[in-house]
């Protein structure tokens, strides 16, 4: 069908594009271990965390329509789990865990998307597993489930450091599940520091949907408005935001029923609130579809830092090339002063006096010489490495910053320029970086630009058969040519 096929198309050429011209830059400078379109080729990801005792798993559980993950009031499971589809199946068989692997696969399958997680050690690797499940509802997905969040516990006790790994896989998901339960609402460490310093520095706003779950086990009304706004207030306190954001409530039916609080009159309440499990699910469901504007967001944003940082790059450059250019010249002027001074004072010596004048020359231009190179060779090597270490100290200036954009930017690639001026002690062609820059200042600017053009033609397509038959009698547009690349027009 036309939609699919736009989808499909277009998501090649967002890949082409950082594949072909972000990645051989960023590769170039350590601005990323691995390719970036290692990060983004997989398929769309949810990532769920949340507190031992939040109900993630029995969530999980519920939408996949089958009991993958153990559940419990203790903590059953301290791994990182991914769980994504068996296409192998055949559709309308009984769901079912049909393969596990290990993280050494996991890290090392260029398949997945997780090889800079390598860098978390084999601790991290031992908790880290894959598990392939044949249910309908991974078939556009895939769902990292997480271990609880706890209060007490340290990088010490994991091995690993947890919130490192949080980072690095809300950087890749599409959407982010973050789980409460009314006995712990937000108060534990691990979820402090999560949502205070880890996702907001990993991932954007809009990808993190807040849940309270199992808000069948408040007591009564009262019991559930006191732990709303006990969330709420820790919620603004944690994010600093002044506006509280959505917060679903949701329970499981099955699990009120099991323990036989459905009859208790007490959760009579229940009736009176809307389970938003189903709203949730189908939010979940949505992942794919925000894919694309995640994809664009991408190389926006990675296009943005890695202009910034060439430029940074190309402002060192100008200067340390003036700096060279004026050191040359000081170096020239010194050297023609010694020279003659030198010529002089030999004329004035007695057995330098009746030299022919040309020797005399000779000489005042041989000493001028030897002056120029000993400059050259020294001093203007010393001069430059004072220069260079004065440039490292003040980094900030080598680039206008008059907004927060420009600062976030500024900041997310400070670091890089700093070792790779120091590394390279501030030499590497300019003509080249100039290029580079261009090369991605174009993506950023003008690729940018059209990738977000495509993505409102691509809601503007109707849904229903009949829009995808009218369209695809018309023309094909360029986008829809894995062939054309989007900035080649």
């Amino acid at each position: 069908m036309y939609r699919d096929n736009y989808i499909t198309a277009l998501r090649t050429e967002l890949l082409e594009m950082v594949s072909e011209q972000l990645t051989p830059v960023a590769m170039r400078y350590g601005y990323s271990e691995v390719p970036l379109e290692t990060n983004i080729k997989w398929r769309p990801q949810v990532l769920v965390l949340g507190n031992y005792s939040s109900g993630k798993s029995t969530l999980i559980n519920e939408f996949l329509g089958m009991a993958v993950q153990g559940t419990g009031q203790a903590p059953t499971d301290d791994s990182f789990t991914v769980l994504t589809y068996d296409e192998s199946e055949p559709d309308g068989a009984p769901v079912r865990v049909t393969d596990q692997r290990d993280g050494k696969f996991l890290l090392n399958d260029s398949e997945y998307p997780f090889e800079t997680m390598k860098k978390h050690g084999q601790r991290f690797a031992s908790h880290f597993k894959l598990k392939k499940v044949n249910s309908p509802f991974l078939k556009n997905l895939a769902i990292i489930d997480t271990p609880g969040m706890l209060d007490s516990i340290t990088e010490r006790d994991r091995g690993y450091n947890y919130q490192d790994v949080i980072g690095d896989l809300a950087q890749i998901a599409d959407l982010v599940l973050v789980l409460f339960d009314p006995h712990k609402a937000g108060t534990v460490r691990e979820a402090h520091t999560s949502l205070r310093d880890t996702l907001p520095t990993k991932t954007f706003e809009d990808r993190v949907l807040y849940v309270l779950n199992r808000i069948d086990e408040c007591a009564s009304m009262t019991d559930l408005l006191r732990v709303y706004g006990t969330l709420c207030w820790n919620l603004s306190q944690i994010t600093g935001r002044k506006d509280i954001p959505m917060i679903h409530l949701t329970y499981s039916p099955s699990a009120t029923e099991k323990s036989g609080r459905s009859e208790d009159p007490q959760s009579a309440y229940l009736d009176f609130l809307e389970n938003q499990r189903e709203e949730l699910k189908k939010a979940v469901l949505q992942a794919p579809c925000h894919r694309l504007d995640n994809l664009a967001s991408f190389v926006e944003t990675h296009g943005e830092r890695l202009c910034h940082f060439l430029e940074g790059m190309v402002s060192y450059r100008k200067k340390a090339r003036l700096f060279r250019v004026k050191s040359f010249f000081t170096g020239l002027a010194i050297s023609l002063v010694g020279g003659v001074a030198g010529g002089l004072g030999l004329m004035g010596l007695p057995p330098f006096a009746s030299l022919d004048p040309l020797l005399q020359v000779t000489g005042a231009g041989l000493l001028s010489t030897v002056i120029l190179i000993f400059w050259l060779a020294l001093a203007q090597k010393y001069l430059y490495s004072r220069f260079l270490k004065k440039w490292l100290r003040q980094l900030d200036s080598l680039t206008p910053l008059p907004n927060q954009t420009r600062r976030d930017s500024w900041a997310s690639i400070r670091d890089l320029l700093y070792v790779n001026l120091k590394n390279s002690n501030g030499r590497f062609s300019l003509s080249q970086v100039l290029g580079e820059h261009s090369t991605v200042k174009q993506i950023h600017d003008r690729g940018s630009r059209e990738i977000r053009e495509a993505l409102k033609e691509l809601a503007g397509i109707a849904m229903d058969d009949n829009a995808w038959a009218e369209k695809e009698a018309g023309p094909v547009p360029y986008w829809a040519n894995a062939e054309a690349p989007l900035n080649s027009r």
